[in-house]
């Protein structure tokens, strides 16, 4: 029989709520996320149209965005708010479910971002 930590460990006490599975403590106290360096970059948002590995659906993606990750997750809800569409943030990258390059790239303007549109 394996142990908690082999199965990998805590994630929810309801004395805190949920825990962090880096440093194993509440998410409200988490010490490694904290730690996270905003990304360096040429401060040049790029947009992008992807169908690969997604049954020929098209993703418009987002990248180069140099802030934090609760500052693009808010940029993401704006962004699929404007384009009245679904999406997520991972790893840094804003994807927006369908193709909606133009609308991105005058909403990221807007706000006042240098914007290229990358890819063909």
């Amino acid at each position: 029989m394996k142990s908690l930590a082999q199965l990998g460990g805590l994630v929810y006490s309801t004395e805190s709520g949920r825990m962090c599975p880096g440093c194993r403590r509440p998410v409200a106290q988490c010490e490694c996320k904290k730690n996270k360096p905003v990304p360096a970059g040429d401060g040049i948002v790029r947009v992008s149209r992807e169908t690969k590995g997604r049954g020929g659906k098209a993703v418009t993606l987002v990248k180069g965005v140099l802030q934090e990750e609760a500052a693009l997750v808010h940029l993401g809800k704006q962004l699929k708010t404007a384009c009245g569409s679904g999406g997520t943030v991972k790893d840094g990258v804003i994807e927006v479910q369908g193709d909606h390059v133009e609308r991105v790239m005058q909403a990221l303007q807007k706000l006042g971002y240098q914007v290229k549109r990358a890819g063909g």
